[in-house]
């Protein structure tokens, strides 16, 4: 072979081998790039079942939360901002309103609008619902989770004024909200409603007369809402969670910090994340389901009186 020659054969093998290996990386950054383009499974995605594939088409959903200042109402906030849903968070506190807006802004794909209002207040409801700006005004998710417990004394010495809170917040305030909402929803034809209830409108137990009467009526009214909403493919589904460690029992003893504490004491009670991560399964699921009803206790708990205390 000629000096032409060999210096022809190995210029070919070279450009060849060159070529190769061109091909070789540009197939190993095609695939980099798909896999960084995949979502992380460590994010909790959470989308509306042949509605929503991806954070950017969460966009477009609103969700509008009540009670979201603190407990299962802001760790079910955290879910939706984390998976790019725009919020609507309601409180009667302006300043956890404002600290929670600055940070999931700043922290997560979200836009978010507040309103501070009391949902006992029928005016106060339609006035702020009705004033919501463009973009949040077509309401898609409604979790109503206001509510609350206050006294817990036998029936003959109740506070009138403990009675009326609970009735007023827990079944009014839930339905003062969820009228305002509703007729957008059924002119779209489409939503989700989550009613937060409670194992207490299940089991009744001492004392618990008054706020166990006031979570049946959201059970009742929970069937309702699936019932009549139906025909305009509404979903309504109810959540009864048992013993959560939230401010819940802060709020039924009025400040008996030592008291409220003790509710907790010897077991493992749920915490709201807990129920904010059932609340993300119910949404999920295929358009066709719907979870009409959970009820969700601890493990430690067997009944609204039966806990196992170590």
């Amino acid at each position: 072979m000629s000096e032409q020659s060999l210096q022809d054969f190995c210029k070919k093998n070279f450009d060849k081998e060159t070529q190769e290996a061109s091909n070789t990386s540009a197939k190993r950054k095609e695939k980099s790039k798909i896999k960084k383009t995949q979502p992380s499974k460590s994010i909790n995605k959470l989308t509306l079942p042949h509605e929503a594939t991806s954070q950017n088409e969460n966009f477009d959903k609103v969700v509008f939360i009540s009670g979201a200042t603190s407990g299962i109402g802001k760790a079910t906030a955290a879910i939706f901002a984390q998976n790019g849903f725009r919020l609507i968070l309601t409180g009667r506190r302006t300043d956890r309103l404002a600290e929670i807006k600055a940070d999931f802004e700043e922290n997560y794909p979200t836009e978010v609008q507040t309103l501070d209002f009391d949902v006992r207040k029928i005016a106060q409801a339609q006035t702020a619902i009705a004033g919501l700006p463009k973009g949040f005004n077509s309401i898609d998710l409604l979790i109503n989770n206001a509510g609350l417990a206050k006294g817990f004394d036998p029936i003959h010495e109740g506070k009138l004024v403990d009675w009326e809170t609970m009735i007023d917040t827990n079944v009014k305030g839930l339905l003062y909200v969820s009228r305002a909402i509703l007729p957008k929803m059924i002119e779209k034809n489409t939503g989700f409603i989550v009613n937060i209830g409670s194992t207490a409108g299940k089991e009744v137990y001492p004392k618990g007369n008054v706020y166990c009467a006031s979570k049946s009526a959201v059970e009742a009214i929970n069937k309702g809402m699936r019932m009549d909403l139906n025909q305009y493919n509404i979903r309504v589904s109810a959540i009864h969670p048992g013993l959560v460690e939230t401010a819940f029992s802060d709020v039924r003893f009025k400040g008996d910090t030592e008291r409220a504490k003790k509710v907790y004491q010897g077991y493992k009670a749920l915490q709201p994340e807990d129920i904010a991560e059932i609340i993300h399964f119910v949404i999920t699921r295929p358009y066709h389901i719907n979870i009409e009803d959970l009820v969700v206790f601890p493990s430690a708990q067997a009944s609204a009186t039966i806990i196992n205390k170590k």
